[in-house]
């Protein structure tokens, strides 16, 4: 077995069965000419590892590039460079083939999702959830169907409508986007300000993906960035 399709089954533990692990076994047997079971591997864990992480990503990126029926090269290009920046370019080349053959494909995204949602924790969805946004946005237009997509794949992972909201409007300014991202009304008092910062900032902790690698939790960064980029505009607004 070639050494990056080692990687992939190496990593990965719960993702292995289910919908998921039909959906990637598919792809590696077309590429490969062989019979699908080949792929398989009879794997119990059900640790969150940077393989089942990086499989879910792969799916749920082509659920979004093929929302609007147009698959763009600037959107190829992004997952292309998430892959040479998480991996490094030796593996990427590959990787962008399985994903294609991922794109071939038509699977249920409720299915994958459920999986999903019953082997990652919340914090961990929501980084999946803040990187497909940044998908969507990576043709510098914003399809509504995209949009909608990412919708139904966040309330399919059981993430709430604010969470959504949040991560969406680090991507989507807007007059109150800073206030979105701290889920609180502009009406908020200074305390309350104070108050949601403190909670977004544990629940937007780059800590708290550490289980799944140096590479994501650096990706998780970002997010506690916009997180705090936000706090800041609303205390120089209001002079705190």
């Amino acid at each position: 077995m070639a050494g990056w399709q080692k990687w992939l089954w190496g990593g990965i533990g719960w993702s292995l069965g289910g919908p998921i692990g039909a959906i990637l076994a598919y792809s590696l047997a077309s590429m490969s000419d062989g019979n699908s079971q080949t792929y398989r591997q009879a794997y119990q864990n059900k640790t969150t590892q940077p393989g089942d992480f990086g499989a879910a990503l792969l799916i749920l990126f082509a659920a979004v590039m093929k929302a609007d029926g147009v698959q763009s090269k600037s959107e190829l290009e992004y997952v292309k460079t998430f892959f040479v920046t998480q991996f490094g370019k030796t593996h990427a080349q590959e990787r962008m083939q399985l994903f294609k053959e991922i794109l071939k494909q038509d699977y249920s995204t409720a299915e994958v999702c459920a999986q999903i949602k019953s082997n990652m924790d919340h914090a961990t969805r929501l980084q999946l959830l803040h990187i497909l946004f940044g998908l969507s946005q990576a043709d510098g237009h914003v399809h509504p169907d995209e949009v909608k997509v990412i919708s139904t794949i966040s309330r399919y992972m059981g993430i709430s409508q604010k969470d959504l909201e949040s991560i969406q409007a680090m991507f989507y300014k807007s007059t109150n986007s800073a206030y979105k991202i701290l889920e609180i009304n502009t009406s908020a008092s200074d305390d309350e300000v104070k108050k949601a910062y403190r909670k977004m900032a544990v629940k937007y902790h780059p800590d708290k993906v550490q289980h799944l690698g140096d590479d994501f939790q650096r990706m998780a960064e970002e997010k506690f960035k916009t997180l705090n980029e936000a706090y800041q505009q609303i205390k120089k607004e209001r002079g705190l």
